[in-house]
């Protein structure tokens, strides 16, 4: 992950000290960074690329629940890109390893920041088929049809709702406030 912050110079084991470093646009920002100019080393914090599958199957969209979040917390299916991997090979991927489905069509729905983890994620809607068998990660899956959705308010439910609403679908978001509300997502989701 690129929020993991280095403690010492993985080049040259200096520790490592917050200080501004230049941008290319001629201003600063605040980065650790190896105090010996020479050196040069600096943690840029960069996102990491991610891909999520809103995956259509039989008509209906299917929300998985990873095997390390809680019961009732459900998401899009989601997986990190490989170095070099194409999105839509990495997508395709992720459906396949997490659902043993084949993609046979998909279309960009957006980018979306989730910053609790510094990802970039890459969403889009997939149209699988094949039989599900779930994949180590995954606990369970519930089947929605698309009307019925209830995105969360961050990543990936913010693609479920644009999905929705390029349908003409009403969205109408879960309220995590709420008493009893379940974000369908947890802690490591997205």
């Amino acid at each position: 992950m690129s929020r993991e912050a280095f403690v010492f110079c993985p080049r040259c084991a200096k520790p490592l000290a917050d200080r501004p470093v230049a941008d290319d646009d001629g201003g600063s920002r605040v980065r650790r960074a190896c105090p010996d100019e020479a050196c040069g080393f600096v943690q840029w914090g960069n996102p990491v690329p991610a891909v999520g599958a809103l995956v259509e199957h039989e008509g209906e969209i299917i929300l998985a629940r990873n095997r390390a979040w809680p019961e009732g917390w459900f998401a899009l299916v989601t997986g990190y890109l490989e170095a070099g991997e194409d999105p839509r090979e990495a997508l395709a991927r992720e459906v396949r390893e997490e659902l043993g489905l084949e993609v046979t069509q998909s279309s960009l729905i957006g980018n979306y920041l989730f910053e609790r983890k510094n990802e970039v994620m890459l969403c889009y809607h997939a149209v699988a088929t094949g039989t599900v068998r779930l994949g180590a990660e995954l606990a369970e899956i519930r089947r929605h049809a698309p009307a019925d959705l209830r995105p969360w308010p961050r990543a990936t439910g913010l693609a479920v709702a644009d999905w929705m609403r390029a349908r003409g679908l009403p969205v109408e978001f879960v309220d995590f406030a709420a008493p009893g509300a379940r974000p369908p997502s947890a802690e490591g989701g997205r």
